[in-house]
């Protein structure tokens, strides 16, 4: 099963992953203070945002699943980042071959050079990662990225390796074509999405395990990789 991990990110990096700060940082925002003046006495005003407030241990050994909830929790603190750079990398790859790779083998040379990269890059972090962490991560990918693990395969590669590791994932209960369900299947994790990105996953994370939650930090985000132009000189 660890196979499928690193198909995951192999094949799904190919099409542009992953990161060099902590992820999660956001622009401020809000409004602007203001005063008013009443009998000589200056008194300011301020608009605060609101925030989440959570109880420590969060009731989940409530339910029959708590060993779940903790797991997916703990995964999606160390998971979520690489999918958010994958949105991005993605939009480098796709907007550099837009732009840069006028030819199919253009194009296939270049992706090929953003596979090395990423596994010279990446590979330490793939031999890390668990089962549930890999599929963890195919299901946020799509969510970010908007295609499948079986899509960007297909897109990136060609329909026949697609299929090729939808029959090997296969084996192992796994299915590449599934799509991101926020409403069904991934509604707790679309849940810790909305959490992450108001900005309270640390309260949130807190209030489970009683610790800050260790944050994921990525090499790069972003590739060096480049489409090479042909310096063959047409004969006159």
């Amino acid at each position: 099963m660890k196979r499928i991990t690193v198909i995951v990110l192999m094949l799904v990096a190919a099409a542009g992953m992953l990161r060099a700060q902590t992820v999660g940082i956001r622009a401020p925002k809000g409004y602007p203070m203001y005063y008013e003046v009443r009998d000589g006495d200056t008194t300011f005003f301020d608009t605060l945002d609101p925030i989440w407030v959570f109880p420590r241990g969060r009731g989940f050994k409530k339910s029959g699943d708590w060993r779940k909830e903790y797991r997916l929790v703990f995964n999606f603190n160390k998971i979520y980042p690489y999918a958010l750079v994958g949105r991005k990398l993605m939009a480098q790859v796709d907007s550099t071959i837009a732009a840069d790779a006028t030819k199919r083998s253009q194009r296939t040379q270049y992706i090929k050079q953003v596979e090395r990269e990423l596994l010279d890059i990446f590979t330490e972090d793939i031999k890390h990662m668990t089962t549930s962490q890999g599929v963890l991560l195919m299901r946020l990918v799509d969510r970010e990225c908007g295609l499948s693990a079986y899509d960007i395969i297909k897109e990136y590669e060609s329909g026949f390796a697609a299929n090729f590791w939808q029959v090997i994932a296969k084996i192992f209960a796994q299915d590449l074509k599934s799509r991101y369900d926020p409403t069904g299947k991934d509604a707790k994790t679309e849940a810790l999405v909305k959490i992450w990105d108001e900005g309270n996953w640390d309260s949130f994370y807190y209030s489970i395990f009683w610790e800050a939650p260790k944050k994921t930090v990525i090499k790069s985000d972003h590739l060096k990789s480049v489409v090479k132009k042909d310096t063959k000189k047409k004969k006159s």
